[in-house]
């Protein structure tokens, strides 16, 4: 079966599921629709916030991000999962002991103002519209790909079942189907990463399989560091910028994770206050799967494909672009060039691609006596890094279409919720 095949089989069960969910668990009140009549267990609440929450920045981007950055954008992790303890610590249980389904209504009742509330009204909608914009944006991604279409056509249809299900389902619908987002979504990110895992360390736990030896004998964070800066590049577990911004960044990414609108709403869903906080609790539990693998999913990523550039190491010569062309270890990139988000140039026509840092004054004396022409892969998006990893480590077929139907579950989940919590505004404003 070819892999076009697969994706659409693995894209196309997801979306029957997510759709019939929200049909079977539809909305039959107004507390219902906004709210899940307050009946949601604060597990099922924890896993469906969850997938909420890990949108398509968590599950395309983040891993990306780490990967060309390093330990400097751990910060990404230790803020936005900092933001859950805010809330379960300041927010939550209060929000669900004031009793209201929404949170303009909170802020309009608590300071007895329809100002306030009108501003908290907009405050929502600019915020979730530009987040869903960022959805909608991996969705296209996504799609471009694995489905072979353009990414507006993506767009339109990822958009057309987030409205179907969440029309057909409400917030009691949406629940339920988060829920088995989340589980689309933890499976597509970490069987990958297992793999790759074992094909790198031996080790099956990707987080621990980064402090283990590799081929060369050394832990494999080590491995990397040694290639990275053989390079030009800097070193990737060596801490970079200022103490302090890296403090008020996080701080900040704390803070934002902690009053986004469709966050907050998940915690109007329990029955009691006690499981408002117990919610949150959980949540972090089913985001730790996640996050303690992005790491690994990072640095093991940029190992593969520094290596694909250098196959016998940084001593050799680059990778030849007749063994691109006919080596199907890189059937990944002619694949993903056609999506417009990677692309290299033979700059000196010497038949080789040259990857490295151009900009270091080291690599500079090197290239000028080689005769390179500066760093030829001329065009590496990070958010095709998740999502390509399992390609450019060359694991089986299903892999990749799971990670399609992962990929697209992170950010229909997270549109999900924003247009519901858009929904809610909107009302808040007759």
């Amino acid at each position: 079966m070819d892999q076009f095949t697969l994706n659409l089989i693995f894209v196309g069960a997801s979306f029957a599921l997510y759709i019939g969910i929200a049909i079977w668990a539809r909305a039959g009140s107004t507390a219902e629709f906004y709210a899940a009549g307050r009946g949601v267990h604060p597990v099922t609440n924890g896993m469906a916030t969850a997938a909420d929450w890990m949108s398509a920045a968590s599950f395309i981007s983040m891993a990306g991000l780490i990967a060309f950055t390093g330990y400097d954008n751990s910060t990404y992790l230790m803020g936005w999962t900092g933001g859950y303890v805010l809330l379960a610590l300041l927010l939550a249980p209060y929000l669900r002991k004031f009793g209201k389904f929404t949170v303009p209504e909170f802020i309009g009742d608590r300071f007895y103002s329809p100002t306030a509330r009108l501003v908290a009204v907009i405050s929502l909608l600019v915020a979730s519209l530009t987040y869903v914009i960022g959805q909608m944006t991996g969705v296209g991604v996504a799609f471009g790909r694995f489905l072979e279409v353009d990414n507006t056509t993506g767009l339109l249809i990822g958009a057309v079942v987030v409205f179907a299900y969440a029309v057909f389902g409400g917030m009691k619908g949406v629940t339920y189907t988060q829920v088995a987002q989340y589980c689309v979504l933890i499976a597509a990110y970490t069987i990958p990463a297992v793999f790759i895992s074992l094909q790198l360390t031996g080790n099956p736990i990707p987080a621990l399989g980064l402090f283990t030896d590799t081929d060369s004998g050394r832990p494999l964070l080590e491995t990397l560091d040694l290639i990275v800066t053989d390079l030009g590049f800097n070193a990737y577990t060596a801490h970079h910028g200022d103490t302090f911004n890296m403090l008020l960044f996080t701080l900040s990414l704390m803070i934002g994770t902690a009053g986004l609108p469709h966050v907050i709403m998940r915690f109007f869903t329990v029955p009691k206050v006690s499981d408002a906080r117990w919610s949150a609790g959980w949540t972090l539990v089913f985001i730790a799967l996640l996050y303690l693998t992005a790491p690994a999913v990072g640095a093991m990523a940029r190992l593969n494909i520094t290596q694909q550039f250098w196959p016998e190491g940084t001593n050799a010569e680059a990778v030849s672009v007749e063994t691109i062309e006919n080596d199907p270890a890189y059937d990944w990139m002619a694949t993903w060039q056609q999506t417009g988000l990677l692309g290299w140039e033979d700059k000196n026509g010497d038949g080789r691609i040259q990857y490295y840092n151009d900009a270091a004054p080291a690599m500079q004396d090197r290239a000028a006596e080689a005769g390179w022409q500066g760093n030829e892969l001329v065009n590496f998006n990070n958010d095709i890094l998740v999502l390509a990893n399992p390609e450019i480590a060359n694991l089986p077929g299903w892999v990749i279409g799971l990670v399609a139907a992962g990929g697209l579950a992170a950010a229909l989940s997270t549109a999900a919720g924003l247009l519901l919590a858009i929904s809610s505004a909107v009302s808040m404003i007759w």
